[in-house]
């Protein structure tokens, strides 16, 4: 029985491909409702065609479709179309949809069930029971676990920050097919369009700036606008609600030499910056390859 820890798009692409080859993959889930991840909300065209391998149709789950990308440098901006159509997603609705077409491939998923240490071929879950797989499938994503840490990181001062904006027309017109990089003094922030008409910005930013802003996210955004004329046109009259932040991440590739059995996918692998939109493909293309 291959057990398979972590139900992102990596576990979830090796459980398909695993169940569809005649296995019984079981596939362990932290999470007891779907979450809207902070990162992955960009699918790119390379990503669209692995998805489709897997049987989900990012359109169908009400993907915004996206055709062109606009970078913004103060008030320089370079407007040019993608290779291939991509889209926009959110995690919530993309993971859900990768689960789900697991179980219905044969994966058995559990959910709520959390990790606690990996020993050898057992996986001890937070209830104290013991699962035992002679092939265990590591996809947590950045988090580690017990007993199967890979190499330390080198620091890398930075935040990650995100806003999701509700539906609104103005700025769906403004956004139209495009996803847009505002660049600005040791940073950067995407926007694009998502399902139901919502849109997402992420920024990454050195935590010295960070700190020189307030060291609040609503600070950073503050100054940030104020670097980028487009951004502020863009969102400057829209509802901003709570961000979500992520620091310490884990960036380079951290796999080391494990035991037999053990295959790492996704960020376990390693971890590439969001501003190379592949983080979501990569997921998928490891997670099938460990199958």
């Amino acid at each position: 029985m291959p057990l398979i820890v972590g139900g992102g798009p990596a576990g979830s692409a090796a459980a398909i491909r695993l169940a569809r080859a005649g296995h019984d993959p079981v596939v362990i889930e932290r999470t007891a409702e779907p979450a809207d991840m902070l990162c992955g909300g960009f699918l790119s065209w390379n990503t669209m065609r692995l998805l489709e391998e897997c049987g989900v149709d990012p359109l169908a789950l009400g993907a915004h479709p996206v055709h062109r990308a606009r970078v913004f440098a103060a008030t320089r901006m370079a407007d040019l179309r993608l290779p291939a159509p991509a889209a926009g997603l959110s995690r919530r609705r993309l993971d859900e949809a990768l689960l789900n077409r697991a179980a219905q491939a044969g994966a058995t998923v559990r959910r709520g069930v959390a990790v606690r240490a990996i020993e050898g071929g057992e996986v001890r879950l937070a209830d104290g029971s013991v699962e035992r797989a002679e092939h265990l499938i590591l996809a947590t994503g950045k988090h580690d676990v017990r007993g199967a840490s890979r190499v330390a990181a080198s620091p890398l001062m930075s935040i990650g920050l995100r806003w999701r904006f509700p539906a609104s027309a103005s700025l769906a017109a403004r956004l139209d097919d495009a996803i847009e990089l505002h660049l600005f003094d040791q940073g950067y922030a995407g926007l694009m369009m998502q399902e139901d008409g919502a849109a997402n910005l992420c920024m990454a930013v050195r935590l010295s700036v960070f700190a020189e802003a307030g060291q609040t996210p609503h600070a950073m955004l503050a100054r940030a606008m104020r670097e980028c004329p487009a951004l502020s046109g863009r969102i400057g009259g829209e509802a901003i609600g709570e961000a979500q932040a992520i620091a310490n991440v884990p960036y380079g590739w951290r796999a080391r030499d494990d035991a037999a059995g053990l295959y790492r996918v996704g960020d376990q692998i390693g971890v590439i910056p969001s501003l190379a939109g592949e983080g979501v493909g990569i997921a998928l293309t490891t997670g099938m390859a460990a199958a």
